[in-house]
This record gives C-alpha cells, sequence and structure tokens, in this order.
C-alpha cells in the first residue's frame, strides 16, 4: 500500500516562508516523479510544482515561479516544497502526489498517488 504523508503547512504572515514535506512509503520513491497541488474553498485543485525522477527537471506554475522551490531527497523518500514571499492567496489545502509516468504533467487526474493534504494559510 502506497502512502504519502504531508506535514509542514500552518498559518504564516504575507511575505513569510514554509517549507512543506512529503514523505512517501510502500513503493520505490526514486523511480517516481512528484507533484505539488493545491486547492483553495470553492476551487479546482491546482497545479503547484513537479519534479522529475532524479531531480533533473523542475517545472513551477506561474504563480508560484520564483517564490517556490520543489526538491527531492531519495535517500529520505521526501519530497519538499519550500515557499517564500508567501501572499494571503496562497491558502489552500496543499497535497502531494506521484506519477509513475515520466511525462510531465499537470493535470491533477494524471497522478497515481496522493496525500491527505496540509493546510497553508497566509494572514495579510
Amino acid at each position: 500500500q502506497v502512502q504519502l504523508v504531508e506535514s509542514g503547512g500552518g498559518l504564516v504572515q504575507a511575505g513569510g516562508s514554509l517549507r512543506l514535506s512529503c514523505v512517501v512509503s510502500g513503493r520505490t520513491f526514486s523511480t517516481n516523479a512528484m507533484g505539488w497541488f493545491r486547492q483553495a474553498p470553492g476551487k479546482e485543485r491546482e497545479f503547484v510544482a513537479r519534479i522529475s525522477r532524479l531531480g533533473v527537471s523542475r517545472y513551477y506554475a506561474d504563480s508560484v515561479k520564483g517564490r517556490f522551490t520543489i526538491s527531492r531527497d531519495d535517500a529520505k523518500n521526501t519530497v519538499y516544497l519550500q515557499m517564500s514571499s508567501l501572499k494571503p492567496e496562497d491558502t489552500a489545502v496543499y497535497f502531494c502526489a506521484a506519477d509513475e509516468s515520466t511525462y510531465f504533467t499537470s493535470r491533477a487526474g494524471d497522478y497515481d498517488y496522493w496525500g491527505q493534504g496540509t493546510q497553508v494559510t497566509v494572514s495579510s
């Protein structure tokens, strides 16, 4: 059974930083691309960032480019999302997801495994 467990969410003031973590168990972590998505109340789940196997390629939504950084540590089966210069519009539940495919995709439906999410709230 594959499990993804996110942590690191919380309440932060605008301009602040947070680092989210996602630990994967139950499969070979290094064989998967990993992504972060977020979902605000009343909105659809949206793509935030993706990192390929071995961390060779990274992709970001335009809304977070230059502020967020995705990384992975295969020895720890963990993917991270470092978030800086946070804005109130970044407030959402953040999910990590694993994709068995090697091709880039930003569609939530293409990811195979999901975590339960962690809440990020940015106050103005």
